[in-house]
């Protein structure tokens, strides 16, 4: 496992920030009408994805969920890209056919989000039998929220992954609730991770708002299926900021509940330990922010000025040579 050392320790903020400035800044767009479709932001969930991509490379691989921005993000996606995609334009990474929903980008092993709940188990699990048939040393992680942990996909693609030793993590977002339903509502367990028991392999709960607690037990699970001893089943407890969806009424949960929730701020945390450990200093972090912001500007403006796809680009893209 990689040191903790001042460049990761910047780098992983850099990751955290970028995917909280990215979300706020289209959620604000799409309330004022400026982006199509849905959006499902990944505001107060940011230590999930930067503590686990802190050890994956280009090489490695993802499979993400329907609230995927802050996964492709932490991957290394740009956010000009990102930004246009979500606009419907040309430039975005999927020329603007894809959306917020189906963001993937092969080159950095984002094998894509989509709108299917578990849609990506066998993803990944197919992309691990690829991997461990091409004797790599490369991973395959799996995000997935607690809802999807009781669909079929769920047990038949981790049973598979199982069965054959696949290098997949799959890693289990479990933001308390399956849309607007309460876990305790929609599953008898606690846990998520206690269902490994059923497949005879680890599972690790972790402190989903800690980035600390998400590298060091991420770490140490892609590290055991890099040597051939996966899968493994991770559970980051953790909490989105905003609804469901952006212009969520949410009347399932409280503003006091949120509020709660709210002063486990993964980014707040961070700094405030990093600080103290005087690991980092308030003005490194600061300028940071700083560059963030403008890159943000940026992208929403070259989304912008971006073009339309054309009409006959609507063909291109669904079958292969």
């Amino acid at each position: 496992m990689k040191p903790l050392d001042k460049p990761l320790l910047l780098e992983i903020y850099r990751k955290m920030v970028s995917v909280r400035i990215f979300e706020e800044t289209a959620a604000d767009l799409f309330l004022k009408g400026q982006i199509p479709g849905f959006l499902h932001v990944y505001i107060g969930e940011e230590a999930v994805a930067a503590g686990v991509m802190a050890h994956l490379t280009d090489k490695d691989f993802i499979s993400s969920t329907h609230r995927g921005h802050g996964h492709a993000v932490a991957k290394g996606a740009r956010l000009d890209m990102m930004m246009a995609e979500l606009h419907g334009k040309k430039t975005g990474y999927c020329h603007g056919k894809g959306g917020s929903m189906h963001i993937a980008d092969l080159d950095l092993g984002i094998l894509g989000a989509n709108g299917i709940v578990g849609g990506g188990v066998p993803i990944s699990t197919g992309a691990g039998l690829a991997l461990k048939l091409k004797g790599t040393d490369r991973v395959c992680v799996c995000f997935f929220g607690d809802g999807a942990s009781n669909t079929g996909a769920f047990y038949e693609g981790v049973n598979l992954a199982a069965v054959w030793g696949l290098p997949v993590v799959f890693v289990c977002e479990n933001n308390q609730y399956a849309e607007s339903t309460p876990r305790a509502v929609h599953q008898k367990v606690k846990f998520v991770s206690d269902r490994a028991a059923a497949f005879n392999i680890p599972g690790v709960r972790m402190d989903g708002m800690d980035v600390f607690d998400v590298y060091e037990k991420t770490g140490e699970a892609v590290d055991l299926a890099r040597k051939g001893q996966g899968p493994i089943l991770l559970e980051a407890l953790t909490y989105r900021f905003l609804g469901h969806f952006v212009g969520d009424p949410q009347p399932y949960r409280t503003k006091e509940e949120v509020e709660e929730w709210k002063k486990r701020d993964p980014i707040k945390l961070f700094r405030a330990r990093v600080i103290a450990e005087k690991k980092c200093t308030a003005a490194e972090l600061d300028a940071i922010d700083a560059k963030i912001k403008k890159d943000m500007e940026a992208a929403v403006e070259f989304a912008r000025q971006s073009p339309e796809p054309e009409v006959e680009m609507a063909m291109q893209d669904i079958f292969t040579e």
